[in-house]
Protein backbone atom coordinates (compact mmCIF):
# COMPACT_ATOMS: atom_id res chain seq x y z
CA UNK A 1 0.00 0.00 0.00
CA UNK A 2 1.32 3.46 -0.88
CA UNK A 3 2.34 5.56 2.13
CA UNK A 4 0.40 8.81 1.98
CA UNK A 5 1.86 10.39 5.07
CA UNK A 6 3.58 13.82 4.52
CA UNK A 7 7.36 14.32 4.71
CA UNK A 8 9.49 17.11 6.11
CA UNK A 9 11.38 17.72 2.86
CA UNK A 10 9.93 20.21 0.37
CA UNK A 11 10.84 19.83 -3.35
CA UNK A 12 12.98 22.56 -4.92
CA UNK A 13 10.78 25.39 -6.01
CA UNK A 14 7.83 23.94 -4.14
CA UNK A 15 5.93 25.19 -1.16
CA UNK A 16 5.23 23.78 2.27
CA UNK A 17 1.73 22.29 2.18
CA UNK A 18 1.02 23.58 5.65
CA UNK A 19 2.10 27.06 4.72
CA UNK A 20 -0.01 27.08 1.55
CA UNK A 21 -3.17 25.99 3.34
CA UNK A 22 -3.27 22.53 1.71
CA UNK A 23 -5.20 19.84 3.67
CA UNK A 24 -3.04 17.55 5.88
CA UNK A 25 -3.29 13.95 4.58
CA UNK A 26 -2.52 12.29 7.94
CA UNK A 27 -6.18 12.18 8.97
CA UNK A 28 -7.26 10.72 5.63
CA UNK A 29 -4.56 8.04 5.87
CA UNK A 30 -5.66 7.06 9.36
CA UNK A 31 -9.25 6.74 8.17
CA UNK A 32 -8.19 4.50 5.29
CA UNK A 33 -6.13 2.29 7.59
CA UNK A 34 -9.04 1.96 9.97
CA UNK A 35 -11.38 1.01 7.12
CA UNK A 36 -8.90 -1.58 5.85
CA UNK A 37 -8.53 -3.01 9.36
CA UNK A 38 -12.31 -3.32 9.70
CA UNK A 39 -12.46 -5.08 6.34
CA UNK A 40 -9.70 -7.50 7.32
CA UNK A 41 -11.48 -8.28 10.60
CA UNK A 42 -14.75 -8.96 8.77
CA UNK A 43 -12.97 -11.22 6.30
CA UNK A 44 -11.33 -13.13 9.14
CA UNK A 45 -14.72 -13.63 10.80
CA UNK A 46 -16.11 -14.98 7.50
CA UNK A 47 -13.23 -17.46 7.27
CA UNK A 48 -13.80 -18.56 10.89
CA UNK A 49 -17.52 -19.06 10.25
CA UNK A 50 -16.86 -21.05 7.09
CA UNK A 51 -14.32 -23.30 8.85
CA UNK A 52 -16.68 -24.19 11.71
CA UNK A 53 -18.04 -27.73 11.41
CA UNK A 54 -21.81 -28.15 11.60
CA UNK A 55 -23.05 -29.11 15.05
CA UNK A 56 -23.68 -32.82 15.57
CA UNK A 57 -27.37 -33.57 15.80
CA UNK A 58 -28.63 -35.13 19.01
CA UNK A 59 -29.57 -38.80 18.76
CA UNK A 60 -31.83 -40.49 21.30
CA UNK A 61 -32.82 -44.05 22.12
CA UNK A 62 -35.44 -45.76 24.28
CA UNK A 63 -34.18 -48.35 26.77
CA UNK A 64 -35.39 -51.93 26.25
CA UNK A 65 -33.51 -53.68 29.06
CA UNK A 66 -31.15 -52.52 31.79
CA UNK A 67 -28.58 -54.82 33.46
CA UNK A 68 -26.86 -52.99 36.34
CA UNK A 69 -24.46 -55.91 36.87
CA UNK A 70 -23.45 -56.25 33.23
CA UNK A 71 -24.20 -58.93 30.67
CA UNK A 72 -25.13 -62.35 32.07
CA UNK A 73 -22.62 -64.10 29.80
CA UNK A 74 -19.78 -61.84 30.99
CA UNK A 75 -17.80 -64.11 33.33
CA UNK A 76 -15.53 -61.43 34.74
CA UNK A 77 -15.75 -60.57 38.44
CA UNK A 78 -18.68 -58.26 39.14
CA UNK A 79 -16.44 -55.39 40.23
CA UNK A 80 -14.86 -55.39 36.75
CA UNK A 81 -18.15 -55.17 34.86
CA UNK A 82 -20.05 -52.03 33.88
CA UNK A 83 -23.83 -51.66 33.76
CA UNK A 84 -25.22 -52.46 30.32
CA UNK A 85 -28.50 -51.73 28.51
CA UNK A 86 -30.17 -52.48 25.20
CA UNK A 87 -31.92 -49.63 23.43
CA UNK A 88 -33.88 -48.73 20.30
CA UNK A 89 -32.81 -45.65 18.34
CA UNK A 90 -35.52 -43.10 17.63
CA UNK A 91 -34.38 -41.94 14.22
CA UNK A 92 -33.85 -45.16 12.26
CA UNK A 93 -34.95 -47.82 14.78
CA UNK A 94 -31.44 -49.26 15.08
CA UNK A 95 -30.71 -51.56 18.01
CA UNK A 96 -27.87 -50.66 20.38
CA UNK A 97 -25.95 -52.17 23.26
CA UNK A 98 -25.03 -49.39 25.68
CA UNK A 99 -22.34 -49.36 28.30
CA UNK A 100 -23.73 -47.09 30.98
CA UNK A 101 -21.87 -44.83 33.34
CA UNK A 102 -21.48 -46.14 36.88
CA UNK A 103 -23.82 -43.49 38.28
CA UNK A 104 -26.49 -43.80 35.57
CA UNK A 105 -29.95 -43.75 37.13
CA UNK A 106 -32.09 -45.18 34.33
CA UNK A 107 -34.71 -47.86 33.81
CA UNK A 108 -36.62 -49.60 31.02
CA UNK A 109 -38.58 -47.23 28.74
CA UNK A 110 -36.41 -44.23 29.66
CA UNK A 111 -35.23 -41.99 26.85
CA UNK A 112 -31.44 -41.48 26.80
CA UNK A 113 -29.19 -39.31 24.66
CA UNK A 114 -26.51 -41.04 22.58
CA UNK A 115 -24.95 -38.10 20.74
CA UNK A 116 -23.24 -35.69 21.00
CA UNK A 117 -21.17 -37.90 23.30
CA UNK A 118 -20.13 -35.05 25.59
CA UNK A 119 -23.79 -34.37 26.36
CA UNK A 120 -24.70 -38.01 27.05
CA UNK A 121 -24.78 -38.19 30.84
CA UNK A 122 -25.89 -41.83 31.20
CA UNK A 123 -24.07 -43.51 28.28
CA UNK A 124 -20.34 -44.15 28.31
CA UNK A 125 -20.21 -45.86 24.89
CA UNK A 126 -22.45 -47.87 22.58
CA UNK A 127 -22.43 -50.19 19.59
CA UNK A 128 -25.03 -51.37 17.11
CA UNK A 129 -26.31 -54.94 17.50
CA UNK A 130 -28.69 -57.32 15.74
CA UNK A 131 -32.10 -58.42 16.92
CA UNK A 132 -30.67 -61.87 17.74
CA UNK A 133 -28.29 -60.26 20.26
CA UNK A 134 -31.09 -58.91 22.46
CA UNK A 135 -32.18 -60.40 25.75
CA UNK A 136 -35.68 -61.83 26.01
CA UNK A 137 -36.71 -58.86 28.13
CA UNK A 138 -35.50 -56.46 25.44
CA UNK A 139 -37.42 -58.34 22.76
CA UNK A 140 -40.69 -58.04 24.67
CA UNK A 141 -40.21 -54.29 25.11
CA UNK A 142 -39.74 -53.45 21.42
CA UNK A 143 -43.42 -52.93 20.61
CA UNK A 144 -43.89 -50.60 23.59
CA UNK A 145 -40.74 -48.65 22.69
CA UNK A 146 -41.86 -48.24 19.06
CA UNK A 147 -45.27 -46.99 20.23
CA UNK A 148 -43.56 -44.46 22.52
CA UNK A 149 -41.37 -43.20 19.68
CA UNK A 150 -44.35 -42.87 17.33
CA UNK A 151 -46.22 -40.92 20.03
CA UNK A 152 -43.25 -38.64 20.66
CA UNK A 153 -42.80 -37.88 16.96
CA UNK A 154 -46.42 -38.10 15.83
CA UNK A 155 -46.19 -35.56 13.00
CA UNK A 156 -43.18 -37.36 11.51
CA UNK A 157 -45.21 -40.57 11.21
CA UNK A 158 -48.43 -38.86 10.18
CA UNK A 159 -46.39 -37.42 7.33
CA UNK A 160 -45.78 -40.96 6.12
CA UNK A 161 -49.47 -41.02 5.18
CA UNK A 162 -49.03 -37.60 3.55
CA UNK A 163 -45.89 -38.42 1.57
CA UNK A 164 -45.79 -42.19 0.90
CA UNK A 165 -45.28 -42.98 -2.77
CA UNK A 166 -45.22 -45.98 -5.12
CA UNK A 167 -42.57 -48.68 -4.81
CA UNK A 168 -43.37 -50.36 -8.12
CA UNK A 169 -46.13 -50.01 -10.69
CA UNK A 170 -48.20 -52.48 -8.66
CA UNK A 171 -47.08 -51.76 -5.08
CA UNK A 172 -47.38 -48.60 -3.00
CA UNK A 173 -45.64 -47.83 0.30
CA UNK A 174 -49.04 -47.57 1.97
CA UNK A 175 -49.64 -51.22 1.08
CA UNK A 176 -46.75 -52.20 3.37
CA UNK A 177 -48.98 -51.43 6.34
CA UNK A 178 -51.11 -54.33 7.61
CA UNK A 179 -54.74 -54.15 6.55
CA UNK A 180 -54.26 -51.54 3.83
CA UNK A 181 -55.30 -52.91 0.45
CA UNK A 182 -55.98 -51.18 -2.83
CA UNK A 183 -59.33 -49.64 -1.84
CA UNK A 184 -58.16 -48.20 1.48
CA UNK A 185 -54.93 -46.99 -0.10
CA UNK A 186 -56.90 -45.08 -2.73
CA UNK A 187 -59.12 -43.56 -0.04
CA UNK A 188 -56.01 -42.24 1.72
CA UNK A 189 -54.52 -40.88 -1.51
CA UNK A 190 -57.75 -39.15 -2.50
CA UNK A 191 -58.22 -37.58 0.91
CA UNK A 192 -54.67 -36.29 1.26
CA UNK A 193 -55.02 -34.47 -2.09
CA UNK A 194 -57.67 -32.29 -0.48
CA UNK A 195 -55.60 -31.46 2.60
CA UNK A 196 -52.56 -32.98 4.36
CA UNK A 197 -53.27 -34.97 7.51
CA UNK A 198 -52.16 -33.38 10.78
CA UNK A 199 -52.78 -36.16 13.34
CA UNK A 200 -53.69 -39.81 13.67
CA UNK A 201 -57.07 -38.76 14.99
CA UNK A 202 -57.70 -36.73 11.85
CA UNK A 203 -56.68 -39.69 9.70
CA UNK A 204 -59.31 -41.87 11.37
CA UNK A 205 -61.97 -39.20 10.97
CA UNK A 206 -61.33 -38.42 7.31
CA UNK A 207 -60.46 -41.82 5.84
CA UNK A 208 -63.31 -44.29 5.79
CA UNK A 209 -62.16 -47.75 6.86
CA UNK A 210 -58.89 -46.61 8.48
CA UNK A 211 -59.47 -47.40 12.16
CA UNK A 212 -55.98 -47.58 13.68
CA UNK A 213 -53.37 -45.67 11.63
CA UNK A 214 -50.93 -45.50 14.54
CA UNK A 215 -51.21 -49.20 15.44
CA UNK A 216 -50.75 -50.16 11.78
CA UNK A 217 -47.50 -48.19 11.67
CA UNK A 218 -46.25 -49.68 14.93
CA UNK A 219 -46.96 -53.21 13.72
CA UNK A 220 -45.06 -52.62 10.47
CA UNK A 221 -42.06 -51.06 12.23
CA UNK A 222 -41.84 -53.95 14.71
CA UNK A 223 -41.95 -56.38 11.79
CA UNK A 224 -39.07 -54.57 10.07
CA UNK A 225 -37.02 -54.72 13.29
CA UNK A 226 -37.61 -58.40 13.93
CA UNK A 227 -37.58 -59.87 10.41
CA UNK A 228 -34.30 -59.94 8.50
CA UNK A 229 -35.62 -61.24 5.19
CA UNK A 230 -38.22 -58.58 4.38
CA UNK A 231 -38.00 -57.43 0.78
CA UNK A 232 -38.95 -53.81 1.53
CA UNK A 233 -38.01 -51.64 4.49
CA UNK A 234 -39.53 -48.21 4.89
CA UNK A 235 -38.89 -47.30 8.53
CA UNK A 236 -35.91 -49.33 9.78
CA UNK A 237 -32.42 -48.57 8.48
CA UNK A 238 -30.73 -51.14 6.29
CA UNK A 239 -27.61 -52.83 7.69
Amino acid sequence: MTNLQGTDAVPDGGTDPDASGETDTNADTDDQRAAEADGNDAAAEDVDDASEEPAEEAEYAVLLDVMPRGLPEDERPEYQKSPVAYALGEEEFRLFELTLTEDADVSVSDRVQLTPREESAAVDRYREVDYADLTRNAETEIEYAVADIVDTHEQRFVDFYNEAGPITLRLHQLNLLPGIGKKLRNNILDERKRKPFESFEELEERVSGLHSPKDDLVERIVEEIEEEDLKYRRFVAED
